[in-house]
């Protein structure tokens, strides 16, 4: 077989898989409303940006490494914004979807690696990243589904897709238009334990307070934390959230927590000391939305924002963090 015969084959396999996502998506319909709280005429109009967001997974992240039945089980109509998903790596079981903090608490509390996509990922795109991290480090990963809702639209708009840095709090202003989106299809972050209860941000997107939420949950203990593009920023913003709002709980577990940020340099509480910042050497959009002052650590050569290993110029995420000591550790 020739490298361009492979190279096709690849990119078929991974086409198929968006293609079972979507063709699941549109099965399920039924599922998407449980509490008839969507209108159908918004639904439509959500369902445009859902077939956006599923282009955006395939072009920016690694989603031939996801099975088309895991596809289909994850389609976004059951997995929304801070849905929590459990990766294991390659061929050592299937995705598991959590829809509450109570219920991944109950099955994976021995679960310490999170990963947090961004770009606009929905849960397809959260899964693969999460999965490329399992592979690097041999065990589950946590994922929690950062998603792209009408905030994320109109902060586009004003130039918040690629300066999220600056534009953060255009964000939250904005959040009340995530109302039309799948209500009620995930539990509210800190409504259903109480060990996590007093730690809920309500001025913050769903995809950050359930973050915050599993970070202070007494039962669980999260050693090290990963995100690509926006999903450093749901990071920061949880652990920031957490140094003001709980701060015993927070300073208990930032000195030991491992930050690992992919593709946007995005800056921690000064209290967390262990940052690895992994930068592609011709990421501009990375560069674009990170801190000028901040190190990059781990510098990868020929490569962009992506992290599609079926197209050119990808930042190879399994490979990249298999050389992060840190990682080994």
């Amino acid at each position: 077989m020739t490298i361009q015969k492979w190279k096709e084959d690849c990119m078929q396999a991974s086409l198929g898989v968006l293609q079972s996502f979507s063709q699941s998506r549109a099965l399920s319909a039924p599922l998407a409303t449980p509490t008839g709280a969507i209108a159908p005429g918004s639904e439509a109009f959500l369902e445009t940006l859902r077939q956006r967001n599923a282009v955006l997974d395939w072009l920016f992240y690694d989603i031939g490494v996801v099975t088309h039945d895991e596809a289909a089980s994850i389609s976004p109509w059951l997995a929304a914004e801070g849905a929590i998903l459990v990766v294991p790596p390659t061929a050592k079981g299937n995705v598991s979807l959590c829809s509450s903090i109570d219920a991944f608490v109950a099955e994976y509390k021995r679960v310490d690696t999170l990963a947090v996509a961004g770009v606009g990922s929905s849960a397809l795109g959260s899964a693969a990243f999460a999965r490329n991290v399992a592979d690097a480090i041999d065990k589950p990963v946590a994922a929690v589904v950062s998603g792209y809702g009408l905030a994320d639209l109109i902060t586009e708009a004003l130039g918040g897709f690629f300066l999220f840095g600056t534009t953060n709090s255009l964000r939250h202003n904005f959040e009340w238009l995530d109302r039309l989106r799948e209500s009620g299809a995930v539990a509210d972050p800190g409504t259903g334990s109480t060990d996590s209860t007093n730690y809920a941000l309500p001025q913050r997107s769903k995809d950050t307070r359930t973050v915050a939420a599993l970070l202070s949950h007494d039962a669980l203990s999260l050693r090290t934390l990963i995100g690509h593009s926006k999903g450093n920023l749901v990071i920061s913003e949880a652990l920031f959230g957490l140094s003001t709002t709980a701060r015993p709980k927070f300073l208990k577990i930032a000195p030991e927590l491992l930050i690992v940020t992919v593709s946007a340099k995005i800056a921690m509480p000064p209290q967390c000391g262990k940052i690895v910042d992994i930068l592609g050497k011709i990421d501009g959009f990375g560069l674009l939305n990170s801190r000028l002052d901040l190190e990059t650590e781990v510098a990868v050569p020929l490569a962009w924002h992506h992290t599609n290993t079926q197209l050119p110029l990808h930042l190879p995420v399994t490979a990249t963090l298999r050389c992060v000591p840190e990682l080994a550790a």
